[in-house]
């Protein structure tokens, strides 16, 4: 599977921007939920398929996390732009 990835900590009164060139699905995954993701086991996430950017997600408590974009098994190349805003609520 390929897809980009990003990981970092970050908590709820803080923002992931994400900046995508086109659709695609962006995921905000805790450890054990990203290395199910990887592996192709069933796993939860929040976020979805997004068709406009920036995409802003909220992790909902504080702890390492893991953005993972990708297209889905469609056929194609994402680029995309991450960041880390603290303290952005």
């Amino acid at each position: 599977m390929n897809f980009l990835h990003w990981e970092g900590s970050a908590g709820p009164c803080d923002e992931i921007v994400v900046t995508l060139d086109h659709a695609a699905n962006v995921q905000l995954l805790d450890d054990m939920n990203f290395s199910s993701y990887r592996y192709g086991r069933t796993f939860r996430y929040t976020g979805g398929y997004f068709r406009q950017s920036p995409v802003v997600l909220r992790p909902p408590h504080h702890g390492h996390w893991h953005v993972a974009i990708d297209l889905g098994g469609n056929r194609g190349y994402v680029h995309a732009g991450i960041r880390l805003v603290k303290d952005a609520a």
